[in-house]
């Protein structure tokens, strides 16, 4: 891949991945560092990957009948600091205001780094009774979490996200809700960008600071390094008694709601950066693409017919539904390859004066490089089924990948191996103690990534201890 580069801003990914990242980030135009450490400005075109992304889960969670609500940025310390676990977790993240204008605030206000007090506040005054239940709210905001080391997309001190969170009557109907929205993410992340994922359940030391449980789907970059894609957490009612959310029951006596909440972030973008994208920039899945054909008029200046046919072929494929951009400029060809190569674009198409008398175009897919003629009658219905194939092609690639670095390995040694070379997932039984988990962590420098949904139901020994146990669990070098 490296002597077909067309970028050479783009460091080269087998040389020094985490450059490359950066490189693809700032060059496709999707960030810019902010004058403030640790934030960073999404550009249009970055943004415009975020809404369409927005667009499409909004689409799916209005489906199972959430409603959008916006909650204060601020939080007041005393609500923060009612649920112990959670303040705990966040309290080495939490960026305070201290100052309204000239004068001291009476009591610090944290800046939002979840809004699960805000929720449980809210409720507190405006449930009543199990006739108002389920609440199914869903939020999409920026967070601020004071992280100490930054990386656009995946880790940043501003980050943009939804988070859901509902409240409900029994805890059955709690769980059934934690887990149709983990199906939702899992759902999401092969159906749109084409990525294969691992659902599980989070360790307990792993999991959200005052969940009961959480859950996760996880992802394998291409260098074989893991990616937390989505959570969903069951908070069971705990959080309803630390903030004294009650209702009244069908049996007339006052009770707690269960609740959940779950969330996904612009990580996803990072996601899709690092398992599609290769030496020439961005490779993205044609469902979220900003643009998903970009029209190339060759020698329009010799023939006014070429960019007429081009203009009349936006206009149906605008019609249809797909995102598409003409480029008539008088950047050279070799320019425009390189620069909707290097921003992803799915589809480039491509027709000058002898395409034109031939009545053809020439369809240039980005994520594998190969070229097709096709006629210009009927390219609408072409042009969506090379999208989809483009997508399914994307997906397999990235299965291939998951599938070839996942191992079944039994001892930390063979673990240890395995995270200091090639990398990967290391999928082996685990005992669930802690010590077990830390252990892992110190010596083969690897950390949980969940307990597969999808369990083996076989008995082996712990990869630590050598007990005999059935829990499978996977291993990874995370980001």
């Amino acid at each position: 891949m490296a002597k077909d580069k067309k970028v050479e801003q783009i460091t080269n990914l087998e040389d020094d991945f985490a450059q490359w990242y950066t490189d693809i980030c700032r060059k496709a135009e999707l960030v810019e560092y902010a004058s403030v450490k640790g934030f960073t400005i999404l550009r249009p075109y970055g943004f415009a990957i975020w809404e369409n992304m927005q667009r499409l889960m909004d689409a799916e969670f209005k489906k199972t009948g959430h409603e959008n609500v916006a909650m204060p940025v601020l939080i007041p310390e005393s609500l923060l600091k009612k649920e112990s676990e959670l303040v705990n977790g966040f309290a080495p993240e939490v960026a305070w205001v201290t100052m309204g204008g000239s004068e001291k605030l009476e009591e610090r206000l944290a800046f939002r780094p979840t809004s699960e007090t805000m929720f449980c506040d809210h409720w507190s005054r405006v449930l009543q009774t199990y006739r108002q239940l389920p609440m199914l709210y869903n939020q999409w905001c920026s967070v601020i979490r004071w992280e100490k080391t930054t990386r656009p997309f995946l880790r940043s001190r501003e980050f943009w996200w939804q988070e859901g969170h509902t409240i409900h009557e029994t805890a059955e109907e709690a769980q059934a809700e934690t887990m149709q929205q983990l199906n939702c993410y899992a759902d999401f992340f092969r159906h749109v960008l084409a990525i294969p994922v691992v659902p599980g359940r989070k360790t307990e030391k792993e999991k959200f600071a005052g969940a009961e449980a959480t859950y996760t789907v996880e992802c394998m970059m291409k260098d074989r390094k893991a990616l937390q894609g989505a959570t969903s957490h069951y908070f069971g009612d705990k959080f309803s008694r630390a903030y004294d959310v009650t209702f009244t029951g069908r049996d007339n006596k006052l009770q707690y709601p269960f609740q959940t909440s779950w969330g996904s972030t612009t990580r996803m973008i990072g996601a899709v950066i690092m398992t599609h994208g290769d030496n020439n920039g961005l490779v993205l899945p044609p469902r979220i693409a900003p643009t998903q054909v970009v029209i190339v008029p060759i020698a329009a200046h010799k023939n006014p017919e070429v960019l007429e046919t081009a203009k009349s072929v936006m206009a149906d494929l605008i019609a249809a539904d797909v995102r598409v951009k003409l480029d008539d400029s008088d950047q050279s060809m070799g320019w425009k390859c390189a620069e909707y190569e290097m921003r992803g674009v799915p589809i480039r198409l491509e027709l000058g004066p002898r395409d034109l008398a031939e009545g053809n175009c020439c369809l240039v897919r980005r994520d594998n490089g190969e070229k097709v003629t096709a006629k210009i009658e009927g390219i609408v219905d072409e042009i969506k089924a090379l999208l989809d194939a483009i997508h399914d092609n994307m997906y397999a690639v990235a299965e291939k990948n998951l599938e070839d670095n996942t191992f079944d390995l039994k001892t930390i040694d063979e673990v240890k191996a395995m995270a200091s070379g090639r990398g990967g997932f290391a999928r082996t039984k685990w005992c669930g103690n802690l010590e077990c988990e830390l252990k892992m962590k110190e010596q083969a420098g690897v950390s949980s990534r969940c307990m597969p949904l999808k369990q083996s139901g076989t008995t082996g020994k712990c990869v630590c201890c050598g007990k005999e146990c059935t829990t499978d669990i996977y291993w990874g070098v995370a980001y």
